[in-house]
């Protein structure tokens, strides 16, 4: 996959936070995913206030959702670990996964946040704007806004409101589990985005791409790793 020189990933927090206000207006809330022959899923394993972090990537064929490829990468974090910030420390190296793939995805599951973050850009945006591809954000916690309990059964939602504004929703994948928080990334509507969650779900909580990519993360699909020294030294691949 190819990425967007957008800018620089060499930005003090403040910056960071006036980019994200930025490009939250590039981010494209409507689009419709349709047929869709691979649907990847990106997550990252790091643990907190350590440096170095493992991001994977996996594509599924749809609608089968069989696993065809794995890209995983070690590196380490250029950024801190800052709530609401999570893109400019995750990003850089989930780019340098996606870059690997021989096959290019027509939708892309992120664990993490879309348009429900506080200036509207989390991850998910990020990396779909980065990547010029229907993006959606699937997260597990709730980073900002609030919602009433979702019905018991699997596809019930509840809005996610912040400020007046429907930010996501959180989604019922499947009966007697907490929700996940599903937003906008790039390149889709709410309903489209509640939709393909729905799609890859498997009999688990966690949509399939997203799973799998977790395990990857985490070393459990074994794939083969391409070991990097650091962000800094990949800059030039990832702008």
């Amino acid at each position: 996959m190819r990425v967007k020189n957008l800018h620089s990933w060499q930005l003090s927090v403040a910056q960071a936070q006036d980019l994200q206000r930025q490009l939250a207006g590039q981010v494209l809330k409507q689009g419709r995913v349709t047929n869709p022959q691979f649907i990847a899923g990106v997550d990252i394993s790091a643990e907190r206030g350590q440096a170095m972090a493992t991001a994977a990537v996996v594509v599924l064929d749809y609608p089968e959702l069989k696993l065809v490829e794995t890209k995983v990468v070690t590196g380490k974090l250029g950024f801190p670990y800052i709530p609401g910030l999570l893109s400019f420390r995750e990003a850089p190296l989930t780019l340098a996964a996606c870059q690997k793939l021989s096959l290019t995805p027509d939708l892309i599951l992120v664990d993490g946040q879309g348009l429900a973050h506080p200036r509207r850009f989390g991850l998910a945006s990020h990396l779909g704007l980065l990547l010029d591809t229907p993006a959606i954000g699937c997260a597990k916690s709730l980073l900002c806004g609030t919602h009433q309990t979702p019905e018991a059964e699997t596809g019930s939602y509840a809005d996610i409101i912040d400020k007046g504004e429907i930010i996501g929703v959180a989604l019922r994948t499947r009966p007697g589990t907490t929700p996940v928080y599903v937003s906008i990334g790039h390149k889709v509507d709410l309903a489209m985005a509640i939709s393909w969650v729905l799609n890859c779900c498997r009999g688990y909580r966690i949509p399939e791409p997203l799973r799998l990519a977790h395990l990857a993360a985490g070393g459990n699909l074994k794939p083969e790793k391409d070991a990097i020294a650091s962000n800094s030294g990949h800059q030039g691949k990832l702008l």
